[in-house]
């Protein structure tokens, strides 16, 4: 399997960052890793070995990107606006030098992106507000409700940054159209501790009309690694 390391240092973000790329062609898939993860996360915790066989074959294109949550969301050091504001800048190194990467080393019209637990949050929030860039989200255990990071603080920036805020007042035909030729998909687990935010965003999404599959697993499915390792079978191989 091909195997790529990638450091660079971001003007954007004023810091090095790194990222794993795997595999040498397919459709890319963008990874963004859980609650203050890092970019090593996805193979550490076996998600790329499930994978190996689409990724070897040359069907799909792994791209492991690195976090900057504890500078932004995190980081309750500083103001909530500032760390909303650190959020923004990270979507632009994603959007600015990341995406052209992407599309250096690989041609498919397609972008996949997904996430686990609040890596969902921020694969289902790209998704929503760069539809012209991406064409499916897959969330597993997905976390959308950015509230518990703002102590009590919200401005614009906030709202157009949290899905179920945002989502349900959209009205722009640019947006609808595209949202509906998604393919999105949320899956959770019927004792995953976000289930009730599926249920909550997947409910948005039915009264917009846009098409969706929430996928709940029974038999205790819950919100770890070994489960998101069964459901990245599903929806990747």
């Amino acid at each position: 399997m091909n195997r790529e390391f990638h450091r660079w240092y971001s003007p954007r973000l004023g810091r090095e960052m790194e990222l794993l790329v795997f595999g040498h062609g397919g459709t890319p898939l963008l990874v963004f890793p859980t609650s203050l993860g890092r970019f090593f996360e996805y193979e550490d915790r076996g998600m790329i070995s499930v994978l190996a066989g689409k990724i070897s074959e040359g069907s799909l294109q792994v791209y492991c990107v690195d976090s900057v949550d504890g500078e932004s969301w995190y980081n309750r050091a500083i103001h909530p606006h500032h760390r909303v504001v650190r959020h923004l800048t990270y979507e632009n190194y994603v959007l600015e030098e990341v995406l052209p990467l992407v599309r250096l080393k690989n041609s498919s019209s397609e972008l996949g992106v997904t996430g686990c637990s609040f890596g969902g949050y921020h694969a289902m929030n790209f998704t929503l507000r760069h539809p012209d860039r991406v064409t499916h989200c897959v969330t597993m255990g997905g976390a959308f409700d950015i509230h518990q990071f703002l102590g009590g603080y919200y401005d614009d920036e906030c709202y157009f940054n949290c899905p179920p805020d945002f989502l349900p007042n959209i009205t722009d035909p640019w947006y609808l159209d595209r949202y509906r030729a998604l393919r999105l998909v949320l899956a959770t687990g019927d004792n995953d501790m976000c289930l009730g935010e599926n249920y909550r965003l997947a409910a948005i999404l039915g009264v917009k009309q846009i098409p969706h599959w929430l996928d709940v697993w029974g038999d205790g499915t819950g919100h770890d690694w070994p489960w998101w390792q069964r459901m990245a079978l599903k929806y990747f191989t």
